[in-house]
């Protein structure tokens, strides 16, 4: 699967300039889906522009189990802003949910591609890679490969709750 020459869609690293609360104006949501780590994704999403959790940390959480129940059902993930709960990526699209949950294991994060990724709803990439939302959440990374772009992002970063508009 090819990658679209106008994907991934860049943004300037004024994005991600300080605001109220590191480079978000907000903190993450409370409660987050599949027992994410508040301290942890508040780190990483908002007072971080190159780390990320623990290769396999999504392993380690509900995650694979509430995908796979997913998968049965028929449906997609949609993953939300941890800060905002804005929508930013719903997987799996032109691929089974084992197809994303092997590729995700075998790089260690979420591995998304570009059909999977809503960019109307302010999914970003800056010139270094670093993927983050228009709102200042750090997401991950772009790490392209023979397939196309293939986005590595931080469950912590993607494990909000929707908000009564992204409904």
């Amino acid at each position: 699967m090819a990658s679209s020459p106008s994907l991934p869609v860049v943004a300037d690293d004024s994005v991600m300039n300080p605001k109220a609360h590191g480079t978000s104006n907000v903190p993450v949501q409370k409660n987050l889906r599949w027992n994410c780590e508040n301290d942890l994704a508040d780190r990483i999403c908002n007072y971080n522009r190159h780390y990320a959790e623990h290769s396999g940390y999504f392993t380690s959480t509900p995650f694979v189990k509430y995908a796979k129940k997913i998968e049965k059902d028929g449906e997609k993930i949609t993953f939300y802003d941890s800060n905002t709960g804005k929508a930013l990526f719903r997987a799996p699209v032109g691929r089974t949910m084992q197809e994303f949950l092997d590729e995700s294991k075998a790089h260690g994060w979420p591995s998304f591609r570009d059909e999977e990724v809503l960019w109307d709803n302010g999914v970003r990439c800056l010139k270094n890679g670093e993927a983050v939302s228009v709102d200042g959440t750090h997401l991950g990374h772009n790490l392209p490969d023979r397939n196309g772009n293939r986005y590595c992002i931080n469950l912590v970063s993607v494990a909000g709750n929707p908000t009564e508009d992204e409904k």
